[in-house]
Order: structure tokens, then C-alpha cells, then sequence
């Protein structure tokens, strides 16, 4: 074998030399910032600032929490039990005390019932179990369509309670205000990279405010045009004809998910500063005998293809009892014309689902919901954002929507541990409170006694035969009223979901 000659040594000497060279002197140059951001650190100059949104604004924040009567504990204020349900916790930590709020809307306050029966709640039944000599305190902070943005004033407010984890689970409430993006400038994705990078550091933020100071302006000043929104959720559901103001809308979508982003990396950067865990949970929702809230044809669909859509779609709608292939063949055909109805590829998942081809299915009903033009469901970029931005900052995450589609039929979650489209039942909220446990263990935060989980079992049921009947009719009550309506939205699609 024929060695290497002094001319090719020479030659990748000099090339390893000045790749070397290159690379000190790229790290040379990056050494003042280095030791500015290091200076800075130690002299807390320069934190990063989370608190204004650039997307948009409030009118007013009030506190979630007020000092009791008596000052022993902080309380949820009744000025906000309009959307939270009433819970404390002790003004004074107790000695070796964990504390853990979860954040989030509807399904963590545990509707359609309410936070008796909430996830919450189970996880602090489940660490009592668990280590019945340390104090427990579980808060529940879920608001009733509450979204990402909202919640970040209250992660502001409740860091300052000295929690020891803070869980998160949010995702589906991202649609319901009606606000405008138009005043957000895009930037590209290879420039947003570096310059979000740059933003998180101390030497960015004290560099802005020195440019500010200079030009006469303030840093906290909101971007002109920028929604400012009530202290309080309106939902555009609750309008009159609410459904209606919903249309297909792209851009609309795209800079909701941009926003949703933007939160999530916030708030975990806001409890990353304060030196407090956060767990993100990807949220689950049905698809299973959950039609979509409002379908609608693509835009530029004309008077004829109309018509030939109606006349396959009727064709199949006629079919399926009696060859749901045929039927299947027929909905595709149609799908060739449009296939922007939600609607639509809801029918074709039923009925795949009908043939037992679960993969098809899956895709189709996950197609229905990411089509909805009414998104009351976590559509999946914000799934995907969740997972994604989890593992870019070393986030732990519970994934509730692999657990519940695991334990579903071909994988799609449906009724089983879901009374509605994305509120879990009972035994689901107990399930979830069993997974954040088994976190909790697995990262060494409860070291569980002998036979915790029968006595976690005997708790539950305690705790179940306490609730009167009275509490299971409201939440039967609330729940009925959306059965009803789904029912409706049902109707149009040819299908009728079970109760």
C-alpha cells in the first residue's frame, strides 16, 4: 500500500491549518459577547423580558388569586369564577411542601363537570397515596377557553408562589377570539432562527434598551396596530350566529400557529428564569364519532362542480348500507372535484372505518378535523409544535394523546375515555393524573411507599362516593346540551354519533 507523498501531507496540513484558523477566529471574535453575556449573568443585568406580546394586548390583567379573608390562604377572586373554579392554597409554604399548578382551559378545570373530577385533583389524590407524609398542594388554574396567550399572565402571577412544577396543557382553545394579525411583520425562517436566539440573550435586551433610550422609546411600548383584547375570553361562539363568523381563512390560521409558538417558547423561557420545571402535555382530542363544526367548499369551487359533488356525494350517502365500497368509490370521486370539505372526509372515515382499514381512517378523520372550519379542536402543527419545541428545550412532555390512542381502536381516540371533542371523562382524567405520577417517579421526585397504588385505588373511590348526585346531573346537564348540538352537526353528514 502506497503511503501518502510529502506534496498530499503538505497539502492537507495546510488545509487543516486554515480551517483552524478560521475557526479561532470566529471564536475570537464571538469572545466579547461571551464574556459580556457571562458578566451580565452574574450581575443579573439584562433579563430577558416576557411579559408584552407582540401578537396582542389586554385591555386589563387582574390577579387569579387574592389573600383569603384571613389571610391564612390565596384564593382564586370571585371576580374571575365566571371562568375558574373556585381553589387555594396556604399563604406560607409548609416545611417540604411540593406544589405544583396546572394551567390550561376547560378540560384542566374538568368540564363538563368540574374540578372535583379533574385531572388535578387526582394527581394530588395520587401523590398523597403516594407519600402520605409530605404535604401535597395541586391548584387548579383552567379557564374556560382559556388560550396560550391568556395563560401567560397567570404563569407570570403564579411563579411568584414559589411552585415547585408547573404543568401545562393547552392547545385547543387557540381559535375562539376573534383578533388580527395584520400588524405582525414576517420575518423569514432562516433570519427568525438567529434572531429569536439573539432576543433570549442579556447583552440583546440591554443593547434594545440603550437604542430605545437613544431614539426616545420604550421597549415596552405595544407594536402599533395590535389587537388589544378584554380582560376576560369572548368567545365568538357565544355571539349571536357565532358559527357564522367562522370562514376558511389561511392566513389567519398560519399566524395563530405562529402566535401559539411563540407562547409556548415564552412561557417555558419564563419558568426556565425562574428556575421552576414545566411539563407540556399534548393535548387529546376525538375524532371517532366527532364530525367536524363547520364544513365548507373550496373557494373557487363553480355552480357545475357544485352540482356534481351533491349529485356523487348524495350517490354515496345512498350506497352505504348496502355497498359501503361502492360508497367509498363514489366519496372519492367527489373528493377529485373539492377536497376542502371537512365534512367529506369525514363520511370517508366512517366508512373506511366501517371496511376495518384503520390507517385510512385515521388519516381521513384526522384530515376532517385539520379541515374544520370552525377549529374547536388542537389542529396538528400545534400538536407538532408541542412535540418539537419540547425537545429544543430539553422540555419534558406527557404525551396524553399517544396514551389515549393507544387504548382506542385502531389508534383513533373516540368515546371511550372522551365525553365530547376534547374533554376527557372521568376515568380519562384519572388516567392522566396516574401518567403525570408516573413522571413524577420516574424523575425522582416521589419515591412511593409500599402499596401506594391500592391505597390510590381506595382514594379515588373515597373521593368519587363524596360527590352528591347533584354534581353528576350538572355535568350530565352540560354535557347533553353539547351531545345535542353535535347530534345536529351530525345529521348533516349522514351519521348519528352514540351516546
Amino acid at each position: 500500500m502506497r503511503r501518502p507523498g510529502p506534496r498530499k501531507r503538505t497539502r492537507a496540513s495546510r488545509l487543516l491549518r486554515g480551517t483552524l484558523f478560521r475557526l479561532g477566529a470566529v471564536l475570537l471574535g464571538l469572545s466579547p459577547f461571551v464574556l459580556a453575556e457571562g458578566l451580565f449573568t452574574v450581575l443579573d443585568w439584562g433579563r430577558p423580558t416576557y411579559e408584552d406580546d407582540p401578537f396582542v394586548g389586554f385591555r386589563g390583567v387582574h390577579p387569579l388569586f387574592v389573600p383569603s379573608a384571613d389571610g391564612s390562604r390565596y384564593e382564586i377572586a370571585k371576580s374571575r369564577q365566571e371562568f375558574f373554579q373556585p381553589d387555594s392554597f396556604s399563604f406560607k409554604k409548609r416545611p417540604g411542601e411540593f406544589r405544583v399548578f396546572c394551567l390550561g382551559g376547560s378540560t384542566v378545570q374538568g368540564r363538563p363537570f368540574a374540578a372535583e373530577t379533574s385531572f388535578p385533583t387526582w394527581l394530588e389524590l395520587s401523590l398523597r397515596a403516594g407519600d402520605p407524609q409530605r404535604p401535597w398542594e395541586v391548584v387548579n388554574c383552567g379557564g374556560i377557553s382559556y388560550a396560550g396567550y391568556r395563560l401567560v399572565p397567570i404563569l407570570e402571577e403564579v411563579l411568584g408562589y414559589e411552585p415547585d412544577l408547573i404543568v401545562l396543557y393547552t392547545g385547543h382553545n387557540e381559535f375562539l377570539e376573534d383578533r388580527s394579525y395584520a400588524h405582525i411583520k414576517r420575518i423569514p425562517g432562516i433570519v427568525a432562527v438567529p434572531v429569536g436566539w439573539a432576543s433570549s440573550t442579556r447583552t440583546y435586551t440591554l443593547l434594545r434598551r440603550a437604542y430605545n433610550g437613544l431614539q426616545g422609546s420604550s421597549s415596552q411600548e405595544p407594536p402599533e396596530g395590535r389587537p388589544m383584547l378584554g380582560a376576560e375570553v369572548d368567545a365568538i361562539l357565544e355571539h349571536p350566529d357565532g358559527l357564522e363568523e367562522y370562514e376558511r381563512d389561511e392566513k389567519w390560521r398560519e399566524d395563530t400557529i405562529e402566535h401559539f409558538r411563540y407562547n409556548l417558547r415564552r412561557m417555558i423561557a419564563m419558568a426556565d428564569d425562574a428556575g421552576v420545571p414545566l411539563w407540556l402535555v399534548n393535548p387529546v382530542c376525538q375524532l371517532r364519532d366527532c364530525p367536524p363544526f363547520k364544513a365548507q367548499h373550496r373557494d373557487d369551487l363553480t355552480a357545475e362542480e357544485e352540482r356534481r359533488w351533491d349529485g356523487l356525494v348524495g350517490q354515496a350517502v345512498e350506497l352505504r348500507k348496502t355497498d359501503v365500497r361502492r360508497a367509498v368509490a363514489l366519496l372519492q370521486q367527489a373528493l377529485e372535484i373539492d377536497d376542502q370539505h371537512a365534512g367529506a372526509h369525514y363520511l370517508l372515515a366512517t366508512w373506511y372505518d366501517a371496511l376495518g382499514m384503520a390507517d385510512e381512517a385515521r388519516q381521513s378523520y384526522v384530515r376532517a378535523k385539520e379541515l374544520d372550519v370552525c377549529p374547536l379542536r388542537i389542529i396538528e402543527p400545534m400538536s407538532e409544535a408541542i412535540l418539537e419545541i419540547a425537545g429544543e428545550t430539553d422540555t419534558p412532555v406527557v404525551d396524553v394523546r399517544a396514551m389515549f390512542a393507544a387504548l382506542s381502536a385502531g389508534g383513533i381516540p373516540d368515546g371511550r375515555f372522551l365525553l365530547d371533542h376534547v374533554h376527557p371523562s372521568i376515568r380519562g382524567h384519572q388516567m392522566i393524573a396516574e401518567r403525570l405520577t408516573d413522571e413524577l417517579i420516574d424523575r425522582g421526585l416521589l419515591e412511593p411507599v409500599s402499596g401506594w397504588e391500592e391505597e390510590r385505588s381506595q382514594a379515588f373511590r373515597r373521593h368519587l362516593d363524596s360527590l352528591d348526585n347533584v354534581y353528576f346531573d350538572k355535568g350530565i346537564q352540560r354535557q347533553e346540551m353539547l351531545r345535542r348540538w353535535t347530534q345536529g352537526r351530525a345529521a348533516e353528514f349522514g351519521v348519528q354519533p352514540p351516546r
